[in-house]
């Protein structure tokens, strides 16, 4: 049986989403070292799909062709990805990343990671236990995405 949200409720939303949206700037901040967001994510996208033409990279990354086309340009020119033409249709071009640009993309995770922890440590043990309940709790809400 399923009960009506309160203004509680939609307080308790709202705070959820402003806590979680500073958190993600805060990552960002501290893990992208030499790459801007829009590049980190689309490497990100080009390693979840494995060798994705330029329109899925587009539609994955929910951008327009042209602008893909243009990140795509710099981060070949920095090392970080590479692309070629696919050999069952050439007028689509696929991209994959280096070897480079895994390294990158492990240490952008990496110095996220370290943010996390450097934060962590500054708390108690039942605030960290919270923690690990609060990231279970989060965990639960993406199920099935």
């Amino acid at each position: 049986m399923e009960t009506a949200l309160t203004t509680t409720d939609t307080d308790t939303a709202a705070r959820l989403r402003r806590a979680i949206t500073r958190l993600n700037r805060r990552l960002r901040a501290s893990g992208l070292g030499g790459l801007t967001a829009a590049q980190a994510s689309l490497m990100s996208s080009v390693e979840s799909l494995g060798s994705p033409s330029l329109g899925e990279l587009a539609a994955a990354e929910q951008i327009q062709p042209p602008s893909v086309t243009h990140a795509v340009r710099d981060l070949e020119s920095a090392g970080m990805i590479v692309s070629s033409r696919d050999p069952s249709d050439r007028r689509c071009t696929r991209v994959r990343l280096t070897t480079q640009g895994r390294r990158e993309l492990m240490a952008v995770r990496a110095r996220k990671t370290q943010f996390l922890n450097q934060r962590l440590a500054m708390l108690s043990p039942a605030e960290r236990r919270r923690a690990e309940e609060a990231t279970a709790f989060l965990e639960r809400l993406l199920e099935g995405e």
